[in-house]
């Protein structure tokens, strides 16, 4: 990301929901107000997406991992949680249209160019702010994640849901587990949903192609990929760290799960999406 500017990769993420509205009808991910907060027309989204036929991949990824994310979270809140975080929440649309934001406190937590650029687009987009929601802009080199969640009124003894999408892969390892590490720590547990890919060395030929265009793509950007696990690891770390529970979608889950009448052969590597769950 590039000093006192807004993450062009949170655009990226955001047009890529846009299009999928457009160009599935939103069939695995509904988001109606993706447009609106982009500022574009359908038929613009439509053809920008078009022209970029190698992004279909990315595009369904993102909106499988938001649908996997919402899906938790409506879970969850039935279960007993009472306050949701957004980390590095970009453009995300959930706490303006979701029907349980009367039930719940919500926070976001983003870079202040990031997040100052976006309260300018649900203003120019005409999207009203909720009362539950709190921003709580956060500048990772100068503050914690605990500090600034804090300084918002962040409640540490409420259970707590954190979605953490399309920001693992750029961080460094310190500053994963470090956060974490502080989503363990809560008293009254906590949930957290995020994204991870498969190292480029396990990928097969065509798949570390493709992974590779992207890599180069969003380093040109200022925002290169970081770190990637290996599963076993991972849940092995998440386990000692102190979540009792993990789900794991993995490209054949995911398969299984939103497309179970796709009869091709889909990669046994790639990008992740996991849900990690303490005790209360």
């Amino acid at each position: 990301m590039q000093l006192g500017k807004p993450s062009r990769t949170a655009w990226g993420a955001a047009f890529h929901r846009a299009a999928h509205q457009v160009l599935e009808q939103g069939r695995i991910f509904a988001d109606p107000l993706a447009l609106r907060i982009l500022g574009k027309d359908a038929g613009t989204v439509a053809r920008e997406a078009q022209e970029h036929p190698s992004g279909r991949r990315m595009r369904i990824f993102i909106a499988v991992r938001h649908r996997f994310a919402e899906d938790a979270l409506a879970a969850a809140v039935e279960r007993g949680v009472r306050q949701v975080v957004v980390l590095g929440a970009g453009l995300d649309t959930w706490a303006y249209r979701t029907t349980l934001r009367d039930r719940l406190r919500i926070f976001e937590v983003d870079h202040p160019a990031t997040q100052a650029w976006k309260r300018q687009c649900l203003a120019d987009a005409a999207i009203a702010l909720p009362s539950s929601l709190t921003f709580a802009p956060v500048d990772f080199e100068r503050h914690t994640l605990a500090g600034g969640l804090a300084a918002a009124g962040f409640n540490r003894a409420e259970q707590t849901f954190f979605t953490w999408l399309g920001v693992v892969p750029y961080l460094t390892e310190e500053a994963v587990w470090s956060t974490l590490g502080f989503i363990a720590s809560l008293p009254n547990g906590a949930h957290v949903v995020f994204d991870y890919s498969d190292p480029p060395a396990s990928l097969s030929p065509e798949m570390r192609a493709a992974h590779e265009k992207r890599a180069a793509h969003v380093a040109a950007l200022g925002e290169g990929w970081r770190i990637y696990f290996t599963t076993e690891e991972l849940h092995g770390k998440l386990i000692a760290l102190g979540f009792s529970e993990v789900e794991d979608l993995g490209p054949p889950q995911i398969a299984a799960r939103y497309f179970p009448n796709r009869s091709v052969s889909l990669p046994e590597k790639g990008g992740h999406i996991l849900r990690a769950t303490t005790s209360a």
